[in-house]
């Protein structure tokens, strides 16, 4: 995708999204604690305007004091397609981007063509999980970004590809860096109480595919054959040698994965 940054504004806050292409909107919502550049090594798809927005609170969108829930980015996506003048997208989510177009769904079905859910999962959190969140946000809180990069860096990726790509380790880490506490602390305190998404799933009647790295250790293959069962046609695609992050660490397989799947719907 092109560097060309637009902005918006909604709920008080400018928030940021590039597109590139023409024709129906893919939307592209990138997982936590990351940015929109995550999709950069993807690219487009012909017959697409793809878009790919920062999330409030990371990237190059405003971060705000408060009013962070799975509700809030939803409405920011649903703004953002008007802003776009196009009532229906393909929806594209990974990781926490998943939770969201989740919620995207949940609360207007009629505008979403079809789903990517990438290694993401339905469930909500258990009390362990949320319990894990409150302790994350804290440590935040107390030392900044460098608690989640702590944290989280060495399960993001598969650990040869980390190996081989030291540059692309250390890409996920300036994302992460660069992320602001208000940003990092709302996501978290938003994952910990999104609703549970399980009984969506033989709701779903939109096209849908599911996809997941091979080595994922946050959402492993196990997680993602779930919500692939529970949604009536969807199809799963497992990408060898990749972790969390597929279109970052084996980009063209993603990306064929995606485009097979983008020219039926």
């Amino acid at each position: 995708m092109t560097d060309s940054t637009t902005r918006y504004r909604h709920d008080g806050l400018n928030l940021a999204y590039q597109a590139e292409g023409a024709g129906s909107v893919l939307l592209l919502v990138h997982g936590f604690p990351l940015n929109r550049s995550m999709w950069k090594r993807v690219g487009g798809f012909d017959g697409y305007r793809t878009v790919a927005p920062d999330l409030r609170g990371m990237g190059e969108s405003e971060a705000s004091a408060a009013n962070y829930s799975m509700a809030a980015y939803a409405d920011d996506l649903l703004a953002l397609l008007d802003v776009l003048g196009d009532d229906r997208a393909v929806l594209c989510g990974l990781s926490m981007g998943g939770y969201i177009v989740f919620e995207v769904l949940r609360r207007a079905p009629e505008r979403v063509a079809g789903l990517i859910l990438m290694d993401t999962k339905a469930a909500a959190d258990d009390e362990p999980g949320r319990q894990g969140r409150d302790a994350m946000a804290e440590r935040v809180r107390h030392d900044g970004p460098a608690a989640v990069v702590a944290a989280m860096l060495p399960k993001l990726l598969d650990p040869e590809v980390a190996r081989q790509q030291p540059d692309l380790v250390d890409l996920v880490r300036r994302m992460m860096e660069g992320t602001p506490v208000a940003g990092l602390v709302g996501a978290l305190e938003a994952m910990r109480d999104r609703p549970d998404s399980l009984a969506l799933l033989e709701r779903v009647s939109v096209p849908t595919l599911v996809v997941v790295g091979a080595e994922d250790q946050l959402t492993p293959p196990a997680v993602a054959r779930i919500m692939a069962n529970g949604i009536r046609g969807a199809e799963l695609e497992v990408i060898p040698g990749a972790g969390h992050l597929p279109p970052l660490e084996r980009p063209s397989r993603t990306r064929a994965a995606m485009g097979r799947f983008l020219a039926r719907v």
